[in-house]
């Protein structure tokens, strides 16, 4: 038994034998006597003392683990990379692969094995729980050396073919039940609103108040399914740090990377989106003048405007890839100052014509957008979800199990001319 549970079985006896004297007179109707009283207060004194030293040992192991925690990953060539961002369960606030490795039917899993261990005779299949490389190990308990040295090794390669995903936060978050979101689309509008004089007569025209309307179209949106799947081994199944980074770290955040690609360059072929660059009704914006960094500022600001007196909507934010973003930021001046900040600016939000900019690889260089991004709705279907299961091809007879994550989702554009598409260089002679 260790010291804290020496001191916390201590604890517990003393309490116990100061309650077993107050309750005998409180039974008997009376006061302590002075022996009693003597007993109470030697009681009561060492419970306290033993309580003062069972804080301070609870305070010595919670700083050894921070200890442990801070040097986690410190090794004599250098600190750990920094690890890959990760999706995160809007409900519970975790990562989704700690959520799965907490969920219950990870924890069924485990339980269903012997030891809590996947062995070559384990059968495995999950239900499926919502929000290609090999990995092996090679020892029964942990996943094997492979859990140090695959887990570094993997966050470092990773990091290289990620980027940052941003679109999500700004569009409108929507969900359905269906296969299929029907919208209406206003495609014209007549505003014949005028001052009318009162009616002089009670035939003819005289008073008549002239009609306004619109013109909309019913938009059909199908429901994909994006998903992807990779292979590990059962051995490697069973550590849950090692499933939570490849979840974390690969699966998700490959299916966030296909569903930003799909909003923005989605062909509507097939099972791809109709995304934003191939949705009819959007403005175009052309390049203004000459190829120079001051145009390159003043296309930009035009097409802001056509949002307003065209679109009729007020625009939130542009969209452009971080080469153009980055020629925007080194525009100078005829003094060769900077026209956003400089370099003194790059841990700021620097606005482009007072508007947010949205970084994204998804759009190529030399276009770029700016609309009202509320009018750019995702409908979730189905939110990430993940299932494990040995039954795929001859996976049961070599060890293997796969692990599939997908999500099921609907992109629209409802009311395309809020946004416009921007020429970032002059046309080709």
């Amino acid at each position: 038994m260790n010291t804290t549970d020496t001191l916390t079985q201590e604890l517990l006896a003393h309490l116990k034998g100061a309650r077993d004297i107050a309750a005998a007179a409180e039974d008997a109707g009376r006061d302590f006597s002075e022996a009693e009283r003597g007993e109470l207060q030697q009681k009561l004194d060492a419970a306290r003392d033993l309580r003062k030293q069972l804080d301070e040992r609870k305070g010595d192991d919670q700083l050894r683990s921070a200890i442990a925690d801070l040097g986690d990953g410190i090794e004599l060539n250098g600190p750990r990379q920094k690890t890959a961002p990760s999706a995160i369960n809007p409900i519970t606030k975790a990562s989704l692969g700690a959520d799965f490795t907490t969920s219950a039917a990870y924890q069924a899993l485990l339980d269903a094995a012997p030891g809590r261990q996947f062995g070559e005779k384990s059968r495995i299949q999950s239900q499926a729980v919502g929000y290609k490389s090999l990995v092996t190990g090679t020892a029964d308990d942990s996943a094997g050396a492979l859990i140090q040295n695959d887990w570094r090794g993997l966050q470092t390669g990773l990091e290289l073919f990620q980027r940052p995903l941003t679109l999500r936060e700004v569009v409108t978050a929507g969900t359905t039940s269906s296969d299929t979101v029907e919208y209406a689309r206003v495609v014209s509008t007549t505003n014949a609103a005028t001052p009318v004089p009162e009616a002089t007569a009670t035939a003819g025209t005289s008073g008549t108040k002239p009609e306004s309307g619109f013109t909309t179209t019913r938009v059909t949106t199908p429901v994909r399914t994006l998903a992807h799947w990779m292979p590990i081994t059962k051995r490697a199944l069973s550590d849950a740090a090692q499933v939570r980074t490849l979840i974390d770290a690969f699966l998700m955040y490959g299916l966030e990377e296909e569903l930003e690609d799909q909003m923005v360059a989605g062909d509507g072929t097939g099972e791809n989106f109709t995304g934003l660059r191939n949705t009819s009704g959007i403005q175009i914006q052309a390049y203004d003048g000459t190829e120079s960094d001051l145009n390159l500022l003043r296309t930009l600001r035009k097409a802001r405007t056509l949002v307003r007196i065209i679109g009729r909507a007020v625009p939130t934010a542009y969209l452009l890839n971080p080469v153009d973003m980055e020629r925007v930021d080194l525009t100078v001046d005829g003094t060769g100052r900077f026209y956003l900040g400089g370099p003194r600016a790059a841990n700021q939000i620097t606005p482009l014509w007072s508007l947010p900019v949205i970084e994204s690889e998804a759009i190529p260089a030399g276009t770029g957008y700016v609309g009202d991004w509320s009018k750019a709705v995702l409908w979730d279907r189905e939110q990430a979800s993940l299932t494990v299961t040995d039954s795929h091809a001859d996976f049961f007879i070599r060890n293997l199990v796969a692990i599939l994550a997908e999500m099921r989702a609907a992109f629209g554009i409802i009311q395309p001319s809020a946004f416009v598409q921007i020429a970032l260089e002059p046309a080709a002679p």
